[in-house]
């Protein structure tokens, strides 16, 4: 039986759910928290464990995740996300402000590069990207094409943390300014190169590669070292060398 807490926490959910983010799991509503995000909404199928979890891994979080989190029963938590998280725990967040985000991606002089997906079809690779462009503190990740950054299924592959950076989808010719660094097989090494910090890194569609339109604009076209006879890497895997070279030992501090 639901009892009066659970039953106006499942209404509020339902009431709430259209206009906000899904954050799945109790990493992306760690992630979230402390990068700001308003959370509107939490639930959980054993509270005692998610608080549990918090003392471990949050326990600069452990008080406030404790408050928000409302315990409902299984059933009722599988009504309400279309996946339940091994962790057990969901919440509602209000989605990072667009313009907040293009203020952010358009400042000048920027500090860290802006990483573009050009038509990026997988969300689950465009969540990934998100958790190292936060990680590594990029200034943003801006996504071309039909495909929502901010899906669900992209949320919950970046952890949360797209409220750590500034996360977008934008036309191809509506991009951030700042040299265009494309990776592309015939480009130039980049180790033989120095990124400046208000690079946009671009990267291809995980199928066809850069857009002809946008290896046109490349200022440089840059290429990750690779093996003979292996014909890719993962985009996430790019993305990380990538930012690695911009941030490594010879970048100044």
């Amino acid at each position: 039986m639901i009892d009066d807490e659970s039953a106006r926490a499942v209404r509020h959910w339902r009431a709430t759910a259209p206009d906000t983010v899904l954050l799945d799991g109790f990493h992306a509503l760690k992630h979230a928290l402390r990068f700001g995000a308003e959370v509107r909404a939490a639930v959980t199928s054993d509270r005692a464990a998610a608080v549990g979890l918090a003392e471990d891994l949050a326990d600069d979080l452990t008080e406030v995740i404790g408050d928000l989190l409302v315990e409902v029963d299984a059933g009722t938590l599988r009504d309400l996300v279309p996946r339940v998280h091994p962790t057990r725990v969901a919440a509602l967040a209000v989605r990072r402000g667009r313009q907040t985000n293009l203020d952010e991606l358009s400042r000048r002089p920027r500090q860290a590069p802006v990483v573009v997906l050009d038509n990026p079809r997988n969300l689950g690779n465009v969540g990934a990207v998100v958790r190292l462009a936060a990680g590594f503190g990029a200034t943003g990740v801006v996504t071309t094409g039909d495909i929502d950054p901010w899906h669900p299924n992209a949320v919950r592959s970046g952890a949360g943390l797209h409220f750590a950076t500034a996360v977008e989808r934008l036309p191809g010719d509506a991009l951030p300014e700042g040299p265009l660094y494309a990776l592309d097989p015939e480009g130039e090494d980049i180790r033989s190169m120095t990124v400046p910090d208000d690079a946009l890194f671009a990267f291809g569609s995980e199928r066809h590669g850069i857009s002809p339109e946008l290896r046109k604009r490349a200022t440089r076209l840059v290429a990750l070292p690779m093996r003979p006879q292996v014909s890719s890497y993962n985009l996430a895997t790019s993305v990380a060398m990538a930012l690695f070279h911009w941030g490594g030992p010879a970048h100044p501090a």
